[in-house]
């Protein structure tokens, strides 16, 4: 028996023999999550990174180093 069809037969077993629902429930919670897409953006977030990719071709951004010292400056000012 290869790995794979070892572990599913020693889940299955474990699954079937168990009376902790908190592991069911939790067991349940990974196959849930497992079959959802890991993204799913509503149509204001997919407009929202479509507008931050053009800004970023049309050079519409600020470099980290140029972000650090302006918060230095402003935080020699405080």
């Amino acid at each position: 028996m290869d790995a794979t069809l070892q572990i599913k037969s020693d889940l299955i077993s474990k699954i079937k023999e168990s009376k902790d629902l908190k592991l069911l429930k939790a067991i349940q919670a990974i196959f849930d999550a497992s079959e959802q897409s890991p993204y799913q953006l509503s149509d204001e977030q997919k407009e929202a990174i479509e507008i931050g990719r053009n800004q970023i071709k049309n050079g519409e951004y600020s470099t980290n180093e140029s972000v650090m010292a302006e918060m230095r400056e402003w935080l020699k000012k405080k």
